[in-house]
């Protein structure tokens, strides 16, 4: 009876086993291939890539491929259908949305601009921008807009006291300065624009301190993709609220995933970079529709429909609010 006994538990014990093993293996073998651009290795991006570190993407059933895609290379192949969503700013989305493109914004990553405005010693005013040239990336990029911005908010016309150049990307737009020949100052974000500084440049201007409401990056996807997949982008945007927890408690490893990303080797600038990114993610990343406005502002005055856009249509936030209304999120901070 004994023997029948011990027979019957170490039955029940096998098949539970066996059970919870086909339970928790078949999301893995199911997972979802997701392709996700990002525009560029600056900590305005650092949430993908800390999400990804995290595994968080995998534990909600889908296997990423974290692509870099240069400037507005993201949003035209996210457009195309070779990719299902990109990290990038809503001053590139607004105008495709208004031109006829279904793409919108599900999370925010950075709602208000980090960027210091760096220019050659010799620039010590406001006023002696007049007649300079700053560069940026490209024209229709965030730094494009953002720098328009900022010079505006200085009182300044970005359209004619000032010379916009295309460059490239950061390494570029500092090597352009330090040589003095292309550009005479640029926007650029922390912590590279300390380079720009120890080579003898100048901080004139930081937009972190002038508090603009501004919808920076944000994790971005199309209408059609929403409508056919509506279940991965919802464990999508669960994965990069786990990943800004998951952030938050585990510094060191997502600093490993900035270090990595952005190729930072000192460790106080690693340091500083995690900080700033601690400061700027909000624990409910809904995108900010006062963000959005300002956009329209500077966009209205070269599309006239940008005037009476409304910054709902720009972004889907039904998945943030099913995760925040079930109290998921709040319960990830108990």
């Amino acid at each position: 009876m004994e023997d029948r006994g011990l027979r019957i538990a170490f039955g029940i014990r096998f098949t539970l086993a066996v059970i919870a093993l086909l339970i928790f293996a078949w999301p893995i073998g199911a997972a979802d291939k997701l392709r996700i651009g990002y525009s560029g290795a600056t900590i305005s991006n650092a949430m993908l890539w800390v999400t990804e570190e995290g595994k968080l993407f995998q534990k909600n059933g889908i296997d990423p491929e974290i692509l870099y895609l240069q400037t507005t290379l993201g949003q035209t192949a996210m457009i195309a259908g070779e990719i299902q969503m990109c990290v990038y700013s809503a001053s590139l989305l607004a105008p495709a949305r208004l031109q006829g493109a279904d793409v919108v914004m599900v999370t925010s990553f950075l709602n208000k601009p980090i960027y210091r405005l760096v220019v050659r010693p010799e620039i010590r005013t406001v006023a002696d921008l007049k007649g300079k040239r700053l560069g940026i990336t490209r024209f229709g990029t965030v730094t494009d807009w953002t720098t328009r911005l900022l010079i505006s908010r200085l009182g300044l016309d970005p359209e004619k006291d000032v010379a916009l150049v295309q460059v490239g990307d950061v390494p570029v737009l500092l090597a352009s300065m330090s040589a003095g020949k292309t550009i005479d100052g640029a926007i650029i974000q922390p912590p590279y624009y300390l380079k720009a500084v120890a080579s003898g440049m100048r901080v004139l201007a930081n937009m972190q301190e002038m508090d603009i409401p501004f919808q920076q990056t944000g994790l971005n996807t199309t209408l059609k993709f929403i409508a056919r997949n509506p279940d991965i982008v919802r464990r999508a945007v669960k994965s990069v609220i786990e990943g800004i927890h998951f952030m938050r408690a585990n510094p060191a490893a997502a600093k490993r995933a900035i270090a990595r990303r952005m190729q930072i080797k000192d460790e106080k600038e690693l340091e500083d970079s995690y900080q700033l990114l601690r400061s700027f993610i909000q624990v409910k990343p809904y995108p900010s529709l006062e963000g959005f406005k300002t956009i329209f502002a500077e966009l209205g005055k070269r599309v006239p429909a940008a005037k009476n856009a409304d910054a709902k249509d720009f972004v889907d936030t039904r998945f943030i609010e099913e995760l925040d209304r079930s109290g998921y999120i709040d319960g990830l901070y108990r």
